[in-house]
């Protein structure tokens, strides 16, 4: 059951995480006037969809991301040529709501013909030779394209992502990464407040974990348990004293006091010696003293976190650089092992880890790295300087070769993860 619950709390933390890059993407797009065709978490077969006004939203096999596909970001899928044979349907309005492409004889009160002329971009009509009788229809700009079952809506000139402004684009695009930086702020102060503040003069010592087949844990002390008195002597909040007294007892018995809820407890313990270490041990992790932390503490702290965090995220990315080694490198497997290792010890450490990995991955998204947000951004400042776009299939051509050479890193990455996992 622990394990169920471990992997759960690891699949929705990269659940989330994921969602709220994509949900940023998703709602300036939307805001700007941007057709988003689909919202989908993950890549590869659909696992999950459904449509909710005029965005899919699906969830897919493979859980390494996720993106808010806008129309005009790449070439529509479906294209009608002039001599083509279509049939339309109408609705109230007059307006063409439906443009079937196949089966045309199964369909039902429509208008079947040959198209002379179509714009579903600009003009929004078509012009069909019905019967030697031509005629030109309206198209409604939420019309539907039907083909092999399959509906996809037409993208008008302004529903589209290269008609907007490029201060509009650039938004939709740097949406993402500021929903994790966002994201990284609530969750640092969420973990703040779970964990709470380090006393800097503790009043007394709280145990933490218990080691197994350790004296400790075979005099019967529990996690929680705080430490009143060793052999005699107070120990109040002094960590050190309990350490010193502990080493200077190697292989000799110790009385301990303790107090457990409002029960006082009197145990007998003889330390170990533990190999590579000095001195007795007895097996037990010490908790420190914390207090809860104040509203404007919680958003200061919570800052400086975001700062080192980040100042430690580029540390790595220098090191890398400057001596790469793809040991040092974990891809999804890699990462997954990682997080479920710190749920388990809860959910107080999963909320500051995941707050790491939504800056990392906002951050990495920024990266000027082709198929990335950073490049794509960097696109947007040169057509800014350059007061026109550059062409499509040049920069489409860049992003897909990114992409190819990111999924070959990842997956290269991932079988080295793999390896280590076996190799334990």
């Amino acid at each position: 059951m622990e394990m169920v619950r471990v992997v759960f709390l690891t699949v929705l933390m990269f659940f989330v995480l994921v969602t709220v890059h994509e949900w940023g993407h998703y709602y300036f797009a939307k805001r700007a006037g941007i057709l988003v065709r689909e919202f989908a978490i993950g890549f590869g077969p659909k696992l999950f969809s459904y449509k909710r006004g005029e965005t899919q939203f699906t969830l897919r096999l493979l859980p390494f991301g996720g993106y808010a596909r806008m129309a005009g970001e790449d070439p529509e899928i479906i294209e009608i040529n002039a001599g083509q044979t279509i049939a339309v349907r109408q609705g109230q309005d007059n307006k063409v709501k439906s443009i079937y492409l196949d089966a045309l004889d199964t369909r039902r009160n429509v208008i079947r013909g040959e198209v002379q002329h179509i714009d579903l971009e600009d003009e929004l009509v078509i012009r069909l030779d019905v019967d030697g009788e031509v005629t030109v229809y309206d198209v409604h700009p939420q019309a539907m394209l039907i083909k092999g079952g399959q509906q996809t809506q037409i993208a008008p000139r302004d529903r589209q992502f290269g008609s907007k402004s490029v201060g509009a684009r650039a938004i939709a695009i740097f949406a993402g990464p500021v929903m994790n930086f966002i994201l990284a702020f609530v969750l640092f102060a969420l973990h703040l407040q779970m964990a709470g503040i380090v006393v800097e003069n503790p009043t007394y010592v709280k145990i933490g974990d218990v080691s197994k087949g350790m004296p400790a844990e075979e005099a019967g002390l529990q996690k929680g348990d705080i430490v009143v008195s060793i052999d005699g002597e107070p120990i109040g909040g002094d960590y050190q004293k309990m350490i010193a007294l502990t080493s200077a007892s190697k292989g000799k018995e110790m009385k301990w006091v303790l107090k457990r809820g409002g029960e006082t407890i009197d145990v007998a313990m003889v330390p170990r010696s533990m190999e590579g270490e000095e001195g007795g041990k007895v097996g037990i992790t010490t908790e420190l003293q914390t207090r809860k932390a104040g509203f404007g503490e919680t958003i200061t702290r919570s800052g400086t976190a975001m700062v080192d965090t980040t100042k430690a995220i580029f540390l790595g990315f220098k090191q890398l650089i400057n001596k790469f080694n793809m040991n040092d490198i974990s891809g999804p497997v890699g990462t997954f092992q990682m997080t479920g290792q710190i749920a388990q010890q809860g959910i107080q450490y999963l909320t500051y880890w995941a707050a790491i990995l939504s800056l990392y991955l906002g951050i990495f998204n920024l990266l000027p790295i082709p198929a990335l947000d950073g490049s794509r951004l960097v696109f947007l400042g040169v057509e800014a300087l350059r007061g026109k776009p550059v062409d499509p299939s040049r920069e489409g051509m860049v992003h897909f070769v990114g992409f190819a050479l990111l999924f070959l890193v990842m997956i290269a990455v991932t079988y080295n993860d793999i390896l280590r996992l076996i190799s334990g």
